[in-house]
């Protein structure tokens, strides 16, 4: 990636971030609720409304709207997102204590699903019209159709209550822990990254170069793994980063299920105790890593694939 184009994708995401927290903000200030209440309820008191009067004062929510805004992004600029109103600590803080055991979820199910996805994604390519992708493609129309959180009860049922050999409670210390929510993260994208596996590794089967070795008589195995798999694997690499920065914030639903401690369950808690701060540090976290993981697989891609590299300079020339 040139540094023109690096340049102008840095300013993209500065002006996303900028209207990802004018929106969020929006509508924090118009939900329904007095975020005050909602701060001495989290603590457990029911003080006077010229107490609340007076607090409200003192955190500047008697402002205009865009006088709050700038305030608060201000402080956010300085890296300052505010405090959370239900755990009394600063949303910087509980964010980077709850990113990392979502980030080990996150790489936990995309090796699984890589290690289901492309041997049966090669599988049903090879032996395309057989007993085997006939297999592979039920396989990949259960992934996709069944929800998430249906996968995740059944996984919690079988291994935690019936068979006892896993937790019911993930605290995500430990493998053995958080190995039920990672294989349901898992189940749908391998469905879905199947198929990509399988299309990809089609196209280049089909490709002049494939039929050459064959002439030539090149063994077969060595054509698959040699030539076919590198190719088909490339195109993959973008997928591979938008679903990390899908994961890290989508995972909320089986977060709850396991009660694991990740930014999607803290999400849910934000939400539940209408913690404004909390909520729109969250969102901006998550706007912010996706756009950077969405720019670092592109730079990735730039380099891993000559080819692109070779448009460039020819269409330089």
């Amino acid at each position: 990636m040139k540094r023109n184009q690096l340049i102008k994708r840095l300013l993209q995401i500065v002006i996303v971030l900028f209207g990802i927290s004018f929106l969020t903000f929006g509508l924090m200030y118009m939900a329904p609720g007095d975020p005050v209440q909602a701060m001495y309820a989290a603590s457990g008191s029911i003080p006077s409304e010229e107490i609340m009067d007076q607090t409200r004062e003192a955190l500047g929510l008697n402002e205009p709207f865009l006088v709050q805004y700038v305030n608060w992004l201000t402080d956010c600029l300085h890296g300052d997102f505010g405090t959370s109103y239900s755990y009394s600590r600063p949303v910087t803080e509980l964010m980077l204590a709850r990113l990392w055991p979502t980030l080990q979820l996150a790489l936990s199910s995309l090796v699984i699903m890589m290690v289901v996805a492309v041997p049966l994604g090669i599988l049903s390519a090879v032996h395309r019209g057989g007993v085997i992708d006939y297999i592979v493609r039920g396989y990949t129309f259960l992934g996709v159709s069944i929800p998430n959180f249906w996968v995740g009860l059944m996984l919690l049922y079988v291994f935690a209550v019936r068979l006892e050999i896993l937790p019911v409670v993930s605290t995500g210390q430990g493998f053995n822990k958080m190995i039920l929510p990672a294989i349901t993260l898992a189940f749908a994208m391998a469905a879905k990254y199947t198929r990509q596996v399988r299309t990809a590794f089609l196209e280049e089967l089909n490709q002049d170069y494939v039929t050459g070795a064959r002439c030539r008589g090149i063994k077969e195995s060595v054509i698959l793994w040699r030539h076919v798999l590198p190719n088909s694997i490339l195109p993959l690499i973008t997928m591979l980063g938008l679903s990390l920065g899908s994961l890290l914030g989508g995972t909320a639903v089986v977060e709850v299920i396991f009660s694991y401690p990740g930014l999607g369950n803290l999400a849910v808690d934000a939400i539940t105790s209408m913690d404004y701060s909390l909520i729109q540090g969250y969102v901006l976290w998550i706007a912010l890593i996706y756009m950077v993981l969405n720019l670092l697989v592109d730079i990735s891609y730039n380099r891993l694939d000559p080819r692109i590299k070779a448009e460039g300079g020819k269409a330089k020339s």
